[in-house]
Formats: structure tokens, C-alpha cells, sequence
């Protein structure tokens, strides 16, 4: 994983080293210019210089955009081999310059060490060919005596240990890091993850706490709230008011005849179907057992009593269970309202709670609207 994660960095890396280190490398024709004048021995030179740049720059584009996300080792390992060949002929084209050339193989193998990260391997073999190569073509070419040969053997193994501690040492630090970062990333999204899990709980409980459980319909303690809410913005916008309380009728005769089970099920379905018959700015809530309370903003007694009939009509409408074919269910609906006046909310609760008590008492299935709401709130509304 590690290896992947670097790999664009290491071609771009390495393109940009080799193209600097070739460069420098071909840079160097100007001195065999003014120490060889125009000669068979520069124009070798010469030659030998253009071929190791023109091959090595070549390789630099390919391994910078024509890899794609490939990662090839031989590729990166071939510039090292032709630089290191074109430091080694300058021995046999040039014996006198072996004083200069032993420092340029050091600083060579330094560079191959620090200037190509994270191929220790590809470096390792190019380092060691260079320096051999170097020594071998020393031997041969030129008059060198053994403790000569013994110092330049010891310079050059100074430089690669050098060298090859400095990469190793780097490459360990990057892993670290590495490491570190992909630690951090994953602290980060368990961290992401526990913040969604706790933000999804927090959710839960908002719903737990603001729905009934058995009809998911506000609770009391939620409608009350968003019931104010609405009733303050009507007075501040001189607008009507209006709300519902409602009751199934005989609803103990249903617990009693069929099972709480069943009793669930049918205030699962009023309560559905009442929320059905409202429009999107009205708000419903459970209000108790089997009572359920509606706020309508923007909304006069007439308006009101239009949709509660409505409501009345979705309910009686109701298919119920097969066993529960004798049943007819019904609601008894009072509606209280006020026209822009200063009422509280739980004088309008106690009005359409006696309108409620007192259609129960004329015979239930119906919709008792308070006489006196009518007369102040005729004049406007919307359905």
C-alpha cells in the first residue's frame, strides 16, 4: 500500500533528478573543450556525452508520463546504468583526468542515493556498477599505484555507505510517516463515522421524543409546542385560527370487543387518515388515548368546520379488518378558532374540548363548532 501511494510522487521525483543529474553530466563537455581544444579525443567525448544525455532524458519523459500508474524498476534502474557507463569511459577516453573523475564518482554516487527516493534497490546495484566499473576501467586505463588504488577503493566505499545509510534512513523516516498519515485518516473517519452514528441517535431520540409511539403523529408535548408556535405567528399576521379536538367514538367497545391489538390498529388507521385529510401547514398530535387535537393556521371557523367534516368523512370511510366487518368507525370533531384576538392556546384547547364533550353528548359522529368563534372569525380564510 505504501509502495502504491508514492508512486507518482517517485516518477516525478525521479524524472526531475535524472533530467538535473544528466544535465550537469553534459555540462562537463565545455571543460573537455578548454583541457582537449577541438580534437579526436573531445569529439569522443562529445559523442559519448550526447548519446548518455539524449538516452537519459528520453527515459525521464517516458517514466514521467508514459507509465501511467505502472511502476516498472528496470526502467528506473536503466538511466542510472547508462549515466554510470558514461562516468566510467571518461577513464579510458581521458587517463589524466582520475583525480577529477574519483570526485565525480563519489559526488555521482551521493546524488544517486539522495536525489532518487524510495528505490534503495534500483540505487544499490547502480551505485556498486558505477564504482567498480570506475575502479576496474582505473586499473586498466591508467598508472596507478596499489596504495593508490587502495585509498580510492576506501573513498568509494565511504560514499556509498554513506550514501545508502542516508537513503535508508530517509526511506524509514517516510514509512514512519506514512504510517502516521494513514493512522491519522483512519482516526479521522472512525471519527466521521462516530460523529453520523451519533448525529443518526441524537435523530432517533428526537423523534422518540417529539412522536407518538403508536401512531408516529406528534406528541402532546410536540404539538403543544409547534401549536404556539403557529398560533403567535397568526396574531402577529392578524390572521385566523383554528383547532380541532378529536375523539373515536365507543372506542372502549372496540378494546373490549376485539383486543387492545385491534383497538391499536384502528386508532393507527383514523390517525393516518386524518393526517391524510389535512393540508401541508396544519399540524396534527395525539393528544391522549384516543383523542387527537389538530392546529389550523390561516384558517376561520367555516374553513375549519369544512375540513373537519372532511375528516369526518375519511374515517367513516375507513376499510377495517375482515372480524371488524359490524364496525362502524366515527369521530366526533370540536372546533374552536379566533380571529386575530389575544387567546392562549389552552383557552382554545378548552373550548373545543367542550365543543368536543358537548357533540359526544348529542350523539357523536359529528362536528361541533363553537357559536361564538363563528361570528368573530366569519370574513376569511383558505381550504
Amino acid at each position: 500500500m505504501y509502495r502504491q501511494s508514492i508512486q507518482e510522487n517517485v516518477r516525478l521525483e525521479f524524472s526531475r533528478a535524472l533530467s538535473v543529474a544528466t544535465l550537469v553530466f553534459g555540462m562537463f563537455a565545455i571543460s573537455d573543450y578548454y583541457l582537449l581544444g577541438l580534437t579526436s579525443e573531445f569529439y569522443l567525448l562529445l559523442s559519448m556525452r550526447a548519446v548518455v544525455v539524449s538516452l537519459c532524458l528520453l527515459i525521464a519523459l517516458i517514466v514521467r508520463y508514459g507509465l501511467g500508474h505502472s511502476y516498472r524498476p528496470w526502467l528506473h534502474a536503466l538511466p542510472l546504468w547508462i549515466l554510470a557507463t558514461g562516468i566510467i569511459l571518461i577513464i579510458p577516453l581521458r587517463p589524466d583526468s582520475l583525480p577529477t573523475q574519483i570526485t565525480a564518482v563519489v559526488v555521482a554516487t551521493m546524488a544517486f542515493y539522495l536525489l532518487i527516493p524510495n528505490l534503495l534497490t534500483v540505487v544499490v546495484f547502480a551505485s556498486l556498477y558505477l564504482n567498480i566499473g570506475f575502479l576496474v576501467a582505473a586499473v586498466l586505463f591508467t598508472e596507478i599505484a596499489l596504495i593508490t588504488a587502495l585509498r580510492i577503493v576506501l573513498l568509494l566505499i565511504m560514499g556509498i555507505v554513506v550514501g545508502f545509510f542516508a537513503l535508508l534512513r530517509l526511506e524509514i523516516l517516510q514509512r514512519k510517516q506514512y504510517a502516521l498519515l494513514h493512522e491519522e485518516r483512519d482516526y479521522n473517519h472512525q471519527l466521521h463515522a462516530e460523529i453520523a452514528h451519533r448525529k443518526s441517535l441524537e435523530a432517533q431520540l428526537r423523534v422518540v421524543a417529539e412522536r407518538d409511539a403508536l401512531t408516529s403523529l406528534n406528541n402532546r408535548g410536540h404539538f403543544m409546542k409547534l401549536a404556539e408556535e403557529l398560533l403567535q405567528r397568526s396574531q402577529s399576521e392578524k390572521m385566523p385560527f383554528s383547532l380541532f379536538m378529536i375523539d373515536v367514538d365507543h372506542f372502549k367497545r372496540i378494546n373490549d370487543t376485539w383486543g387492545h391489538s385491534h383497538g391499536d390498529w384502528v386508532l393507527i388507521k383514523i390517525a393516518e387518515a386524518c393526517a391524510a385529510s389535512l393540508r401541508p401547514s396544519d399540524v396534527i398530535g395525539r393528544f391522549g388515548g384516543e383523542e387527537f387535537v389538530v392546529a389550523l393556521p390561516n384558517t376561520n371557523p367555516n374553513d375549519a368546520q369544512i375540513i373537519a367534516e372532511r375528516l369526518k368523512k375519511k374515517v367513516a370511510e375507513l376499510p377495517l379488518k375482515e372480524e371488524m366487518s359490524e364496525l362502524s368507525p366515527s369521530v366526533t370533531i370540536g372546533v374552536a378558532a379566533t380571529n386575530s384576538g389575544e387567546v392562549d392556546l389552552d383557552s382554545l384547547i378548552t373550548r373545543a374540548d367542550q365543543m368536543l364533550y358537548a357533540g359526544k353528548r348529542g350523539g357523536r359522529n359529528q362536528v361541533v363548532v363553537c357559536r361564538d368563534a363563528i361570528k368573530e372569525g366569519e370574513g376569511g380564510g383558505r381550504l
